[in-house]
């Protein structure tokens, strides 16, 4: 299992920003896709974002499209998640994650992905 390490998570006011980090562990992440889920107190997990390493594709839920920017630094071994415009409803534990296939984004459904971070809380409160 492939070992990933989010970060940037906290507290942040309506309508501002945070920019998530998930960094890989003893392996080049460079060939993999990498996903952001969340999870919410008493929902169920939503995928957010993933970016592919074939050809760098991007893929957005609805709900986050327009706000967040998923982008890889394959020199920094790092994806990040650029969050803009945060809401109160953005408020969650997010995970990164790796697909079972490596390359490509398979989707939201997190069966697909095999390898998860511990999680980095975000919330969104005046």
């Amino acid at each position: 299992q492939l070992q990933l390490v989010e970060s940037g998570g906290g507290l942040v006011q309506p309508g501002g920003s945070l920019r998530l980090s998930c960094a890989a562990s003893g392996f080049t992440l460079n060939y993999y896709a990498i996903g952001w889920f969340r999870q919410a107190p008493g929902k169920e997990r939503e995928g957010v974002s993933c970016i592919s390493s074939s050809d760098g594709s991007t893929y957005y839920a609805d709900s986050v499209k327009g706000r967040f920017t998923i982008s890889r630094d394959n020199a920094k071994n790092t994806v990040y998640l650029q969050m803009n415009s945060l809401q109160p409803e953005d408020t969650a534990v997010y995970y990164c994650a790796a697909p079972w296939v490596a390359t490509m984004c398979p989707g939201f459904a997190g069966s697909d992905f095999g390898s998860w971070g511990q999680g980095t809380q975000v919330t969104v409160s005046s």
